[in-house]
């Protein structure tokens, strides 16, 4: 699964609102909620926000393993 909280943190570190993060990337409100519950959001929209925040996607995202049954 892939989280956002690095980007939610970047943003409070930054002190960056995320209406402000709207007006800088152009990304829509749905987006913005799709990044606050860890949907699917395209590589076009991480792109655009690396952009707006001088940052690397790994910055943005982490990977959280799904513990596998056996």
């Amino acid at each position: 699964m892939i989280s956002y909280k690095p980007l939610q943190k970047l943003l409070i570190d930054r002190d960056i609102k995320k209406q402000e993060l709207m007006k800088r990337t152009g990304i829509s409100s749905a987006t913005m909620a799709k990044l606050n519950t860890n949907e699917y959001v395209s590589l076009e929209v991480i792109d655009k926000i690396c952009a707006a925040l001088n940052c690397q996607p790994g910055e943005l995202l982490e990977y959280i393993g799904e513990e596998v049954k056996k």
